[in-house]
């Protein structure tokens, strides 16, 4: 009877707690908001990340295999090393406070641009893993038939390249996912700044916290699931 009360006893608390930080008051609507806010900034940046990555790695792999395109080339490394070498949040304050400084400015659109490039340093070396992996014998039996350089690497390499480096994309599409969460530094509502806000109304840090990031793993946990089936399809296709 004793565990059948504490059991009992601790259930209601876990209830009167979901009541009181997520029912009461819709303070649901903070968190449901809040995804929406860190989707729609992980979709856009991912986008942007693959746009920018693709346009490095195909400068670099190209200086790296003929030698030419020598000051895009350095500008491209040069983007790579301030990138990949400062943090994440540092860029986003950066970007917030010091380059975009109208008051008009959308937060959102400043979180999309900041982790956009971000991500798109990494997602450049990606791609360009890709492409370097692919035979130098499909350049040039696309040479053969009469393409140009950059027939070659958009019609041949590239496809190829993708297929495979999308598992890896799959995994920058995760950890952007979770990097987004310090969109509150700007003031950006975002899933993150739901729960906390919840917990700055309800005094009870834990339970909003802890919401958040289970909110999260499940994101992560689905998304890491989709990504190991399609991996698997992928090496299926090959045989």
């Amino acid at each position: 009877m004793f565990f059948l009360n504490a059991g009992q006893s601790s259930w209601d608390k876990f209830v009167g707690d979901f009541v009181f930080n997520l029912i009461e008051k819709d303070r649901w609507k903070y968190l449901w908001n809040g995804l929406g806010v860190t989707l729609k900034i992980t979709l856009f940046a991912v986008l942007l990340g693959i746009l920018i990555g693709m346009v490095v790695a195909i400068v670099r792999s190209t200086h790296d295999m003929t030698g030419k395109m020598k000051i895009p080339n350095f500008i491209c490394k040069a983007y790579l090393s301030v990138i990949r070498g400062t943090p994440v949040m540092v860029q986003l304050l950066i970007a917030y406070f010091v380059i975009f400084t109208s008051p008009g400015i959308s937060k959102v659109m400043v979180a999309i641009l900041a982790f956009g490039i971000n991500s798109g340093a990494y997602v450049a070396e990606i791609f360009r893993s890709g492409i370097m992996s692919i035979d130098k014998g499909q350049f040039e039996a696309g040479r053969s038939l009469g393409f140009s350089y950059v027939q070659t690497m958009t019609l041949i390499i590239m496809p190829q390249a993708l297929k495979n480096v999308l598992p890896a994309l799959g995994n920058e599409f995760i950890v952007l996912l979770k990097e987004t969460s310090i969109s509150g530094y700007i003031a950006l509502e975002d899933l993150t700044k739901g729960g906390d806000i919840i917990r700055s109304q309800t005094f009870n840090a834990m339970f909003p916290l802890i919401t958040v990031a289970v909110i999260y793993w499940i994101f992560v946990a689905g998304l890491s699931h989709l990504l190991t089936i399609f991996e698997r399809r992928l090496r299926t296709s090959e045989h």
